[in-house]
């Protein structure tokens, strides 16, 4: 949590605020890889998204 923290604080001192989205769409991205390939029953789904 403190990394998420410091982040945080980054953001707001440096008045990066465009960072969010594209660290929020990084991680959705990097989960939907890692459920993809786990999980077999979920692929259509994902398949449907791209």
């Amino acid at each position: 949590m403190d990394i998420l923290k410091e982040f945080w604080e980054f953001l707001k001192i440096r008045k990066k605020f465009w960072l969010l989205p594209i660290l929020v769409m990084l991680i959705l991205i990097i989960g939907l890889a890692i459920f993809g390939g786990a999980a077999g029953p979920l692929s259509p789904f994902i398949y449907a998204l791209f």
